[in-house]
């Protein structure tokens, strides 16, 4: 079968962007390190098939994530491809801005979290104290003409603390945009959230004056939902939406995070809708399948299954 029957569900967007995070966070937490020119290569087919918003690397420290301790050589192999406002780099602080700056990017994203525990394990900060590290580097990134994201990750639940209350997200989220921040993308990072949760998360930052499009929604698949949050979210309003071809990724801090959604898999089902999103399915089926090769083993996304027989 090549592709879905196009009945339009009402209440969604006509198009939308597909933030991908294959090559960062997809491969972040790959046990085995990924040779630099293949990761080039990766971005280079992905972007190829429609993809315009490839999240390239991040500039971390080598012992917290080795796997991305090739990001300079990285963007030096990509050269343009791997610069200007639809590559961002992931930084932690203003160290990692350095680096990012040294390379001549375009845009940046900050990772902050929702929750005092993980803001502990992922930074080795309370929420105030990196709140306050990301500051001098947003508006540094500003004043040097970048693009700027805010992820607030553990919007949806811990699983240190649990159930995370969405004023606690709100709050968090708010102060991370006063830092002036363009878009803010809400993480369910161990894949916990629901439909009901996340137009309610949606509709309290709309309230505190966050609007729906600034926003990016990036689910985990842990418990098979990432894709009816997703659907949930586009009909919230939502216009830009993380995946991961393949569907590879977690989280080297919290082990009970899985995959995340699937372009492929969110491809097919805007195909469905009717909602546009720029991407050729076929060329990205095949992206998935030779980037599993690279890894040793087959993609998690059902798409790729499916249309790979």
């Amino acid at each position: 079968m090549g592709l879905p029957q196009v009945e339009p569900l009402g209440e969604m967007p006509d198009r939308i962007t597909i933030y991908e995070v294959g090559p960062r966070d997809g491969l972040q937490n790959e046990k085995s390190v990924v040779p630099t020119q293949v990761k080039a290569e990766f971005i280079r087919r992905l972007a190829a098939a429609g993809l315009d918003t490839i999240e390239t690397t991040s500039f971390v420290p080598p012992s917290w994530i080795p796997q991305l301790a090739d990001a300079a050589d990285l963007l030096g192999e990509l050269g343009e491809l791997g610069r200007g406002p639809q590559r961002p780099v992931l930084v932690p602080n203003e160290r990692g801005l350095d680096g990012a700056l040294a390379q001549g990017v375009g845009a940046i994203a900050i990772f902050g979290s929702a929750t005092e525990t993980f803001a502990r394990k992922n930074l080795n900060r309370s929420v105030n104290e990196s709140i306050a590290m990301f500051e001098p580097v947003v508006r540094r990134a500003r004043d040097a003409g970048l693009w700027v994201r805010a992820y607030v990750s553990m919007c949806f639940g811990d699983p240190w603390e649990g159930p995370v209350p969405v004023d606690q997200v709100v709050d968090v989220a708010a102060r991370m945009m006063d830092l002036g921040c363009d878009q803010l993308s809400i993480g369910d990072t161990i894949g916990v959230a629901t439909p009901g949760h996340v137009l309610a998360l949606l509709t309290r930052l709309a309230d505190n004056g966050i609007g729906i499009e600034r926003i990016g929604v990036h689910f985990h698949d842990t418990y098979g939902q990432a894709l009816a949050n997703t659907v949930t979210a586009l009909r919230g309003g939502v216009t830009v939406v993380d995946a991961s071809t393949g569907g590879l990724g977690g989280c080297p801090y919290a082990k009970s995070a899985t995959g995340n959604l699937a372009t492929e898999d969110l491809v097919w089902t805007c195909k469905g809708l009717g909602i546009e999103t720029g991407v050729d399915l076929d060329q990205l089926v095949q992206i998935s399948m030779w980037m599993a090769q690279q890894l040793g083993r087959p993609s998690p996304s059902r798409v790729v299954k499916a249309l790979a027989c």
